[in-house]
């Protein structure tokens, strides 16, 4: 999609708007524009603090979230201010960096201006598309209506509402739910599907205690779907085995060599037939690149990321550079694909193209990027994990869960997350709970019809003048 805008950019109204910054920045200084606060955003935007350019870090939300403790909101284990941490606080004593909460809605890439939602536009030198990806359902009916998507915190926690409904819903009257309520299916087997699986399993053990009219665990079942013929595709083999025998020794069915035809808003209907009644279909089985990715008009991959040089800026386009999900980026291993998608890939790409915009600002001559493999790991749950580190080390069990955990709270942004974090966790294992129960939304365990706040009071306002009456 090209949105491109010659000379001044007309408003609604048909009036002129100016852009925010000359195309040298209001200080004179090269003006760099970063979309979206993830981790290569974030790593653009800090590798520029204080030096000779202007940043603004443009995002729809005021808060930079660790994405792979999101399936840790999602079931209850983590509370969302845990794993999400304000951008402003972040860069609030770096004073060549701002921010600017927006969504962005159009980019004029040969007049060098990001179009923002009901504001001015901002011109730009340079700019450095780093908004992440969003869930491909990859063309499979049903998917987007009726799926749980786990791609930001709004995401997490209204999956964490409707998991603890459903349950809800049961202990009110068991006779009355639907087939296949407490069924909760999780799509892809990679480390975001196995991670949500071992914590639903935990959060069942968790609701037994809350629950007394029933089992939690005789009668709501977590069946983790994927397409491959076995887990973490990446994996080397032993782990994939580890992983499988973990799952299924604590109650999860995996099924693999399964591939999802359609979904329905009470089921899942695979290739081979088989229906699987349900009413919660967590979707983990892959991303795109995010759609902003298509207002820039330059050659894109099938996934939508964009086709970057050696030294990620995009093709035809030597001021805009693309980093993490957005970027189609050659594995220098591999020239036949490209490097996946990861907190690793982003963060390394991130830093890269920072430095690279101050080669151009300071006249020298661009590097290539080179990714450096860090290694790879995932949690299966309580005391188990698997890891691939560097030097071939290949962990699993206990020592592994260990490290993970450390590395994880070691990686969250603001000493406040980290503390908070390793509270939460530390209070969950020794209490074999995880502690954030909470259902945060206005919909009627009964009917299901959102209420607003007003309606309600409307409501115990005309009972109280009955009563009175």
């Amino acid at each position: 999609m090209n949105n491109t805008v010659n000379g001044d950019l007309p408003d609604v109204n048909g009036d002129v708007q100016r852009a925010e910054h000359s195309l040298t920045g209001d200080t004179g200084r090269p003006h760099v524009v970063v979309i979206g606060a993830g981790f290569a955003g974030l790593d653009v935007a800090k590798e520029l603090t204080d030096t000779e350019c202007d940043v603004t870090l443009v995002d729809r939300n005021n808060y930079h979230k660790f994405q792979p403790l999101l399936y840790e909101v999602a079931m209850a284990g983590l509370e969302p201010d845990d794993i999400a941490h304000n951008v402003r606080h972040i860069f609030q004593d770096a004073d060549n960096v701002t921010f600017r909460l927006g969504t962005v809605c159009g980019i004029d890439a040969d007049g060098q201006r990001v179009e923002i939602r009901g504001s001015d536009p901002i011109a730009y030198d340079y700019l450095v598309m780093a908004a992440g990806a969003v869930s491909n359902d990859f063309g499979i009916d049903g998917v987007k209506e009726h799926g749980f998507p786990l791609k930001n915190v709004p995401d997490a926690v209204s999956l964490r509402n409707h998991v603890l409904r459903q349950f809800e819903r049961y202990d009110r009257n068991p006779n009355a739910v639907e087939e296949g309520a407490l069924n909760f299916v999780i799509v892809g087997g990679g480390p975001t599907g196995v991670e949500m699986a071992g914590a639903l399993v935990e959060l069942f053990d968790t609701l037994n205690e809350d629950f007394q009219s029933f089992d939690t665990r005789e009668v709501a079942r977590c069946i983790l779907l994927e397409m491959e013929d076995h887990l973490l595709p990446p994996y080397e083999p032993s782990l994939r085995q580890y992983t499988r025998k973990v799952l299924e020794r604590r109650g999860v069915e995996v099924r693999t060599g399964t591939v999802v035809d359609r979904v329905t808003e009470k089921a899942v209907m695979l290739k081979d037939g088989t229906r699987i009644p349900t009413q919660t279909l967590v979707w983990a089985a892959g991303v795109q690149a995010s759609p902003v990715a298509g207002f820039v008009d330059a050659a894109h991959a099938r996934d939508g990321r964009l086709i970057v040089n050696p030294d990620l800026s995009v093709a035809d386009r030597p001021n805009v550079f693309a980093v993490g999900d957005m970027a189609a980026m050659k594995d220098e291993e591999d020239s036949d694909s490209f490097y996946p998608q990861l907190a690793q890939v982003a963060m390394q790409s991130g830093r890269h193209a920072a430095r690279q915009i101050l080669n151009r600002i300071r006249e020298r001559e661009t590097e290539a990027f080179s990714y450096t493999d860090l290694g790879q790991m995932a949690t299966i749950g309580r005391n188990a994990a698997v890891a691939e580190l560097p030097g071939g080390i290949k962990l699993k069990g206990f020592l592994a869960w260990v490290i993970w955990v450390f590395i994880h709270i070691a990686k969250l942004v603001g000493f406040r997350n980290r503390l908070s974090a390793f509270i939460n966790w530390g209070y969950n294992y020794f209490t074999y709970s995880r502690s954030a129960r909470l259902i945060l939304d206005m919909v009627p365990i009964d009917d299901d019809i959102p209420l607003e706040v007003e309606e309600v009071d409307q409501k115990i306002r005309q009972r109280l003048k009955e009563v009175e009456a």
